[in-house]
């Protein structure tokens, strides 16, 4: 408990800056629809570029989170962590100021460029950050603490919303983000990796020990140790020595496929087919906020030492699947409510994938490994608006095939379950961290 009261000031920055980018979730939709196509429910350009959008912040982050997560191994959590905090504001000041079409085009410009530095790192920082402070046994339940925090900021953001205009939801969001910035930079300290951890499994260390002479003497030669930032390689290098780092990518790649094709997908379909607005979709997303809040601070503490993480991914992912084709069969209003409220169960997926991989590395390559999984999300997230978002376009309009508006939800279902199939086989491997050193900011003596 010591350890989490430490990352109090952490707890805190996550929550400012996701109750910013959270609460205009459910106003954008009406906004890009004002903008682009007044008056209809169904805009097949909004979608589109919606899509077009997702599939370029992906390609963006596909490179920006691995390097971000390096550099951050390097020069400090807190110092990369200051970048995308204050990115983050420009897209929602644009917004703020006006909602006209042609503000949307810059904001959609700006959004696009932004997100590609801060979609995935605040969060892969922050992972890290927690890595760098808790013991290992610990992990699972602090990553969960920590969504836990972003599903509070979840439901505060978006039920803010509720009760704001969209003009107002914008300029709020806004502030919060400048105050999200000034608070990390003012009260949060940087990061100290624990001693205690193990040797990097990539360094390349170049050592020069003490040696026994053939005399039988023995004199003390320099020791130097010298780490360079890890190469595209040495993640490649890393999936290929861990066989369970490799499953939990796999696990990641179709797990976020999944995620990202229903957040882009889900709104529009439930606009069309429910003619829901802001104020739906903001309640829709605080009944999930709130079961993911509960879920993560209050059940994941005690389920995990109790099932392990691994069984804890695979009934995370199961219900994913589950809460994805109740979406897609939704015959009434009042389905997608019953189905926001499987996150109760399928929140637990992310952070024991992510406890899972953080104990394959060690204390000095938590950015790295944390940055190679968010990269590899990152390329579903370019893969899954390119696969999904036209099936979606099509289905919703006056053309489709068939009379089944939840088709592209069906498919985007069927990925889930491959990242559900594949946790399955996930065993809980020898901690590579089991092998200790004294101190992994090496320096020449």
């Amino acid at each position: 408990m010591e350890k989490l009261s430490g990352l109090s000031h952490l707890f805190m920055t996550i929550f400012l800056h996701n109750f910013s980018t959270f609460m205009v979730i459910p106003a954008i939709t009406d906004v890009a629809m004002t903008a682009l196509c007044p008056g209809l429910d169904e805009c097949s350009l909004a979608i589109y570029l919606t899509g077009f959008q997702q599939a370029i912040i992906g390609l963006g982050t596909l490179v920006m989170t691995p390097l971000v997560g390096n550099l951050s191994d390097k020069y400090g959590r807190k110092t990369l962590l200051t970048v995308p905090m204050i990115l983050t504001i420009i897209p929602l000041g644009i917004l703020a100021y006006s909602r006209a079409r042609t503000f949307f085009y810059v904001y959609y410009v700006f959004k696009t460029l932004t997100a590609m530095i801060c979609e995935g790192s605040v969060h892969c920082l922050s992972l890290a950050y927690v890595a760098d402070n808790v013991p290992e046994g610990q992990r699972a339940s602090s990553f969960g603490i920590l969504s836990g925090i972003g599903s509070a900021a979840f439901v505060c953001g978006t039920l803010s919303t509720r009760f704001l205009s969209t003009a107002s939801t914008f300029q709020v969001a806004a502030s919060v983000a400048v105050v999200a910035a000034v608070y990390m930079r003012i009260f949060l300290p940087d990061s100290i990796a624990d001693d205690a951890l193990s040797v990097p499994i990539l360094s390349k260390e170049k050592l020069n020990v003490v040696k026994s002479k053939s005399d039988g003497g023995s004199a003390p030669k320099t020791l130097q140790i010298f780490k360079p930032m890890p190469s595209f390689e040495d993640m490649l290098s890393l999936l290929k020595t861990s066989s369970t780092f490799s499953q939990a990518a796999i696990v990641a790649f179709f797990s976020s496929l999944a995620d990202v094709g229903l957040h882009a997908s889900m709104m529009y379909y439930l606009k069309a087919s429910f003619h829901f607005s802001k104020n739906q979709f903001a309640d829709l997303m605080v009944i999930t906020g709130i079961a993911g809040t509960i879920s993560q601070l209050l059940l994941m503490p005690m389920l995990v030492p109790a099932l392990g993480e691994e069984k804890l991914l695979s009934i995370g992912l199961f219900f994913s699947c589950a809460h994805m084709f109740l979406y897609s069969v939704a015959w009434s209003f009042w389905v997608p409510y019953v189905a926001a409220m499987f996150s109760i169960l399928f929140v637990f997926s992310q952070p024991c994938m992510r406890s899972i991989v953080s104990k394959q590395v060690g204390s000095c390559e938590q950015g790295m490994a944390q940055g190679c999984i968010s990269g590899i999300c990152s390329f579903a997230n370019v893969v899954s608006p390119l696969a999904f978002s036209p099936l979606t376009a099509l289905f919703l309009s006056d053309d489709a095939p068939f009379d089944f508006p939840g088709f592209s939800i069906m498919c985007i279902g069927f990925a889930s379950m491959i990242a559900f199939v594949q946790s399955m086989t996930i065993r809980a491997a020898p901690l590579i961290s089991s092998h200790t050193v004294n101190n992994c900011n090496y320096a020449a003596v």
